[in-house]
């Protein structure tokens, strides 16, 4: 079979199309064949040799966290799936034995991981991962919701975001913005994103955004902001300097929710205007699998649809990373086999 393998990591000239042996379903596993897998930036900072989370890769190494497809084959001991099912994953690897595998949350696991692999044409995986598609979810569309919309769903739960709160998504246009704004519109909450693209905004303005502030300097940021209202939650996947931003614009009390270093993996913080006003910067992760069941029965009732930039074929997948490199996307590249 073909698989997009990374032989080099040096960014998108890295990746090739390579034959790798047809993989087997051993016990618990399942093999899937793949119908599309979704990229996230994850992904890109493996393939430039920069991850924060993944080391001592052998290479080639197959990426991909968000697959979809049909089982082909189930392993020893699988009784959760069959043979033609049509299922996503849920990319969390846990222990299962650890205290938090056990009293919960399980993003919480002491050896949480990911899977890695959904960039090929089949795929062995544990079967307990799969949450099985109703018709009405097509595996395309499957493919865009595990890393993205799972972060973004986190990221309001740890927040207790409610209806009517006003949250601020600074760099709105990647994937976990986006996934940001559309969930944070389900929950009935209103939406400040910024980007330094006219064009961009002007798609998440379709797809629920409220406030679009064009500008990428800190200072005129805060401003806008401050300008529109008091943010009552933020969700952050930026970091770097957008973290202080969002401690400036956040309520009393109110949270910061981190989940990412797009802008930088170090930020400096204002101390007083946290402690003085007694605000919360929050760290999290992904999701449980329980969530990607409940994105999943979101979009099958009609309520969600995972925005999607573009389709790309597997041989087509350098050009995908490409793509997503150079920030030309606004929601999800999603590779098809």
């Amino acid at each position: 079979m073909n698989v997009a393998a990374f032989t080099e990591l040096t960014g998108p000239d890295g990746l090739e199309v390579i034959e790798a042996p047809e993989p087997e379903a051993g016990p618990g596993e399942a093999v899937i064949s793949v119908e599309a897998c979704s990229l996230n930036r994850h992904d890109l900072w493996i393939l430039e040799g920069d991850s924060a989370t993944v080391e001592g890769i052998e290479l080639p190494f197959v990426s991909g966290l968000d697959v979809a497809g049909v089982v082909q084959e189930t392993g020893e001991g699988v009784s959760t799936v069959e043979a033609g099912d049509r299922v996503v994953l849920c990319p969390n690897e846990t222990c299962g034995t650890c205290r938090y595998c056990r009293e919960g949350p399980e993003t919480l696991c002491e050896s949480f991981s990911l899977y890695h692999g959904g960039l090929a044409e089949a795929a062995a995986v544990p079967a307990d991962r799969l949450v099985t598609l109703p018709d009405a979810v097509e595996t395309t569309v499957a493919a865009a919701l595990p890393t993205a919309y799972m972060t973004a769903y986190q990221m309001l739960q740890r927040a207790n975001a409610e209806p009517a709160d006003l949250i601020f998504i600074p760099g709105v246009t990647g994937g976990v913005g986006v996934a940001s704004v559309q969930l944070a519109d389900v929950l009935g909450a209103r939406t400040i994103g910024t980007s330094s693209s006219s064009k961009k905004l002007g798609r998440l303005t379709e797809l629920g955004l409220d406030h679009a502030i064009e500008a990428t300097d800190p200072e005129l940021i805060r401003e806008r902001v401050q300008t529109i209202g008091t943010a009552d939650v933020v969700l952050d996947h930026m970091g770097g300097e957008y973290t202080d931003i969002g401690l400036s614009v956040v309520r009393r009390g109110g949270p910061v929710v981190v989940c990412g270093r797009t802008a930088g993996s170090h930020s400096e913080i204002t101390i007083p205007s946290l402690f003085v006003s007694q605000k919360r910067i929050i760290g999290s992760k992904m999701a449980t699998q329980t969530a990607l069941e409940k994105l999943v029965g979101l979009v099958a009732a009609g309520e969600l649809t995972p925005e999607i930039d573009d389709l790309y074929t597997l041989e087509e997948t350098r050009a995908a990373f490409e793509a997503m490199q150079n920030r030309e996307s606004v929601g999800k590249l999603v590779v098809t086999t």
